[in-house]
């Protein structure tokens, strides 16, 4: 029987979610697509393409794929989570009583799959086709949104992430993705697939002010061993991390917590961007950002409820003596300096292991695949000339919720 349980990066990967592309990206426009975290605007058609392709990659190396579409509009077929999701989604305080009452009452007449998608992919005035007395409608111009678009949902790394035998719901950094977690914590609480089964939920169970915690699961590296790797970068705050090793702690899930301080900009708002794990002794490093005077912690479980904090010297060390391996094989980014920075833009150390040496990356990044190449990781190479505009790769792209430990 299968089970919900990351032990590992790269161990063979059975189970993944993903979230194709579809009517958020519609409504991406030059005018707001850096309040929604993009770069630039995407061409709707050929992204979901592009998807289309590492979804087919991932399927050809036997993982079983869940889309995040599906998963949701199945759990709005369950009417407590329906409410509940409209709860915290059209709430009043949100729309102001009388708007949210008429936006709630469209909204329970659509079917379960058009209610997903504008709850993925937005709802704005000139869609709404019906005249409320309140005051919103008069207020705002037709483009505004009644429910903003959440593109950033593509990247399903971030909102939740498994680790070992649980899940953490991730509070997140940033306004524009916040809404995101209310569809995994429905997801998770009633979608057959995993109300079924037995997991721990490490944050994020209930809804609640996480205040300065913040967590996203492209900092989160399960490296196995019963250790994980953290980067505090833009989006994950020392807090977050003292709350994810607590907890993670205290449901005996792991071991040790590895926390690196990363610097706080785009190029690396997360710690896969600059770096991943790639075999059981193997990493891809963006040497630029990952270098050897990082500040590292190492926190570990102190009984009752305590956490032991231990600075360390060099990450590289600590993740060498968690793993019990003598010297990691360290892959950087290729070509020359100018090469390798525009490459790692184009996430070039953002692949997704999928069986040890064996990994899914931009096909563009010619430079750094090959310099996997030669040193024996095979990669399988999808598009991602549109994908890549939000500023993630094939793992910022996937949510692994079954794979072997190390």
């Amino acid at each position: 029987m299968s089970q919900l349980y990351v032990g590992s990066e790269v161990g063979k990967l059975k189970r993944v979610m993903l979230h194709r592309p579809e009517r958020a990206l519609n409504h991406l426009t030059p005018s707001n697509y850096k309040d929604l975290l993009f770069d630039d605007v995407l061409a709707v058609e050929r992204a979901g393409e592009e998807h289309d392709e590492f979804a087919k990659t991932l399927r050809g190396e036997g993982v079983e794929v869940l889309l995040l579409h599906d998963l949701l509009a199945e759990t709005l077929a369950i009417p407590e989570a329906k409410n509940w999701l409209l709860d915290m989604q059209v709430g009043e305080y949100r729309l102001g009583y009388q708007f949210a009452q008429d936006v709630r009452g469209y909204l329970q007449t659509l079917s379960d799959e058009e209610l997903a998608h504008i709850l993925l992919g937005g709802l704005s005035y000139i869609d709404f086709p019906l005249q409320s007395p309140s005051m919103m409608q008069a207020m705002h111009e037709r483009t505004d949104f009644i429910i903003d678009p959440l593109p950033n949902h593509l990247f399903t790394r971030d909102t939740s992430c498994w680790v070992y035998g649980g899940v953490s719901l991730n509070p997140m950094a940033k306004p524009a993705r916040q809404r995101e977690t209310n569809h995994l914590r429905a997801i998770y609480r009633w979608h057959p697939t995993f109300a079924s089964s037995s997991f721990h939920t490490y944050l994020g169970e209930e809804q609640r002010d996480y205040d300065n915690a913040m967590v996203e699961g492209g900092d989160v590296l399960v490296i196995g061993n019963g250790a994980v790797l953290v980067g505090m970068s833009e989006r994950t705050t020392p807090q977050g991390v003292e709350a994810l090793a607590r907890s993670l702690f205290k449901h005996g899930q792991a071991k040790e917590v590895i926390a690196i301080n990363l610097p706080k900009h785009r190029s690396c708002m997360h710690l896969d961007t600059v770096m991943t794990h790639m075999d059981l002794d193997t990493f891809s490093v963006y040497p630029e950002v990952m270098r050897k005077d990082l500040q590292c912690w190492r926190l570990a479980d102190a009984g009752k409820g305590d956490v032991k904090v231990t600075e360390v010297d060099y990450f590289l060390h600590a993740i060498e003596k968690a793993l019990n391996i003598p010297q990691l094989n360290i892959i950087t980014t290729g070509g020359d300096s100018f090469e390798a920075e525009r490459e790692q833009w184009n996430d070039a150390n953002n692949v997704l292991t999928v069986r040890p040496g064996v990994v899914i990356g931009y096909e563009g990044n010619v430079y750094t695949n090959e310099k996997y190449d030669k040193a024996g990781i095979k990669v399988l190479p999808i598009p991602g000339d549109q994908l890549g505009r939000g500023r993630g790769g094939a793992r910022c792209m996937s949510c692994p919720i079954e794979r072997e430990g190390l």
